[in-house]
């Protein structure tokens, strides 16, 4: 598929659209918090929970009856228009771009509240072609309402051939603000034998050679979703956009949710999904970077201003690629500081 040209790339797809970002815009996001809005006692506790999260996402596509998809996108219009989200973003989940709610769901959100949306989700994609249809069917609806920010798109990673096109849907458009692994549709479209919706399985597993003394054998539990969210980060860090966890399905066990999300944490991702208000708390813990660790990031920085060079730090030898790597820390430390005044103490700014 050929590529638009540099020149042509940040061009506004419709007479009258904003022009396109050149650099995402700097924001915490460590959990997208997902609300069904056509539940009216769900909607009730929006407000509060704008101050508890970072990005607030209004749900229209999985696990909204199909007789609920109307009071779903009427709901989170209403939603919008009620509050005043502040720093916490505003995203949407639409329907796949195969269904009869999605071109719908985009013309009565962007009439409405398209002023103050930040992101639309889109679900199930398959390639840049799917990028495209939504970029320029966003840039048409922005010019139609004057509206004066870009929406940015984040795509879903849940199926085979989303996965074989990720890097090609992660350049696909200046609009991508990042990615987000689906695991439940995408262990279907693999036609792997799981139900269970992230997370490992106990069936997943290596175990040691048999011992000479006949005794039992050591077995570790491996990670089904390794592979994938990796390939996954990769792109994203290639092409300067956000990866993210998906959704973590049983609510029950906050351990492993808190493993899984810390494993794609330290495997480079931004944030994860939040179902239920009990993983809200596990995200923020573990998308916010430890304080000791800020502290002896803090310490690689003051020691090496410049970053270039090698420091002995605790008798650990301390060079330029070390010196990025607590950059990384030390910046997100920074973001969280500036949302958060309880982390902001612990970490001295």
């Amino acid at each position: 598929m050929t590529a638009k040209t540099p020149r042509q790339f940040f061009r506004p797809l419709a007479i009258g659209a904003p022009e396109p970002y050149r650099e995402l815009p700097l924001r915490l996001e460590r959990m997208i918090h997902f609300v069904p809005p056509h539940l009216e006692k769900v909607r009730a506790k929006v407000g509060e929970l704008a101050g508890q999260v970072d990005i607030l996402l209004g749900n229209l596509e999985d696990a909204i009856p199909v007789e609920a998809k109307q009071a779903a996108r009427d709901g989170f219009i209403a939603m919008g228009k009620a509050l005043d989200f502040g720093e916490t973003g505003l995203w949407v989940r639409v329907n796949a771009l195969n269904s009869p709610w999605f071109l719908d769901d985009i013309g009565a959100i962007m009439a409405e509240i398209g002023g103050k949306l930040d992101v639309v989700m889109v679900p199930k994609v398959e390639g840049p072609w799917d990028i495209h249809y939504v970029d320029q069917l966003l840039a048409q609806f922005e010019a139609r309402h004057a509206l004066r920010k870009p929406i940015l798109i984040h795509a879903i990673l849940e199926t085979a051939e989303g996965v074989k096109n990720v890097e090609t849907i992660a350049t696909a458009s200046p609009r991508m603000h990042g990615m987000s692994l689906g695991p439940a549709d995408l262990a279907a479209s693999r036609a792997m034998k799981t139900t269970r919706v992230g997370g490992g399985h106990p069936e997943y597993k290596v175990i040691a050679d048999p011992s000479p003394d006949g005794g039992p054998r050591a077995v570790a539990q491996q990670d089904l979703w390794h592979y994938t969210l990796a390939k996954m980060v990769d792109a994203c860090a290639a092409a300067g956009i956000k990866p993210f966890y998906g959704p973590f399905g049983d609510f029950a066990d906050a351990p492993a949710c808190e493993a899984q999300f810390r494993n794609a944490f330290l495997l480079g991702c931004a944030g994860a999904w939040t179902l239920h208000p009990s993983q809200i708390a596990i995200a923020k813990r573990v998308f916010s970077p430890d304080p000791a660790e800020v502290a002896f990031a803090r310490r690689i920085l003051e020691a090496m201003p410049d970053g270039s060079g090698a420091v002995m730090i605790d008798g650990k030898m301390q060079d330029d690629a070390t010196w990025k790597q607590a950059k990384v820390i030390v910046d997100l430390a920074r973001q969280v500081a500036a949302r958060d005044p309880d982390l902001a103490k612990h970490y001295g700014m």
